[in-house]
C-alpha cells in the first residue's frame, strides 16, 4: 500500500492504517524526541504526544512535504513545549549527530579534533536555552532560519543573531589555552 493511501485511511479514521503509519515512524522520531529531551519515558511520552496530534491534525496536512517531514516538526514542537513546561535543559547529543559540527554554514565554524564529545555534550549543555534550541535545530536537526523561526516562534533575524552567537559561545566554550586546559 502507497503511503498517500494509508495516509487517506488514517483521515478516516482506519485503526489498522494509523498503526502501520505509527510503527513506520515511532523509532525515527523518537530518536529526534530523544535528542532534546534526557529520560526514554519522556521521550516516549513525546512521540505519544506528537503522534496524537498529528492524527488530530491530519486533515490539515497537504503534501506539500513528507509526512516524515511533517511530523518531524510535530515531534520537535512537542518535544520544546515538554522542555519548557519543565523548564528542563536539552541533553545530550547522540555521536554521529554531532559530527555535523565540524562545518555546516560556514568555514569559520570549525571545533579542534582534540575535542571529544563528552566535551561538546557539556559544551552545549551550558548553552543559555535559546542559544541552545537554535543551536541544535540547524546544527543537528538541519532546520533552515524560515523553519526555525515558525517552529520558535521568533523572527529569522532573530534565529540568526541567536545562531551566530551561540556558535561563538559554543567555540569559546571549546577553545583550548595555550597550556590545553579549558577556560
Amino acid at each position: 500500500m502507497f503511503q498517500s493511501d494509508i495516509i487517506e485511511k488514517c483521515k478516516q479514521n482506519n485503526r489498522k492504517a494509523q498503526m502501520q503509519l505509527y510503527n513506520q515512524y515511532c523509532q525515527g522520531m523518537y530518536v529526534v524526541a530523544k535528542r532534546f529531551v534526557k529520560h526514554n519515558a519522556e521521550a516516549e511520552d513525546v512521540v505519544q504526544d506528537a503522534f496524537i496530534k498529528a492524527f488530530s491534525k491530519l486533515h490539515q496536512y497537504q503534501a506539500e512535504v513528507t509526512f516524515g517531514a511533517w511530523l518531524k516538526r510535530i515531534v520537535i514542537n512537542t518535544s520544546i513545549d515538554a522542555l519548557k513546561s519543565k523548564n528542563q535543559r536539552l541533553v545530550e547529543l547522540e555521536e554521529v549527530h554531532l559530527k555535523v559540527i565540524d562545518a555546516k554554514e560556514d568555514d569559520k565554524w570549525l571545533v579542534d579534533d582534540a575535542i571529544t564529545l563528552e566535551e561538546i555534550k557539556e559544551a552545549m549543555s551550558n548553552l543559555s536555552e535559546k542559544y541552545r534550541y537554535v543551536v541544535m535545530l540547524f546544527l543537528i536537526e538541519g532546520y533552515d532560519h524560515q523553519e526555525i523561526s515558525e517552529i520558535l516562534k521568533i523572527s529569522e533575524v532573530a534565529s540568526r543573531t541567536q545562531l551566530y552567537r551561540g556558535k561563538l559561545k559554543l567555540q569559546e566554550l571549546l577553545k583550548h589555552k595555550k597550556d590545553g586546559t579549558r577556560y
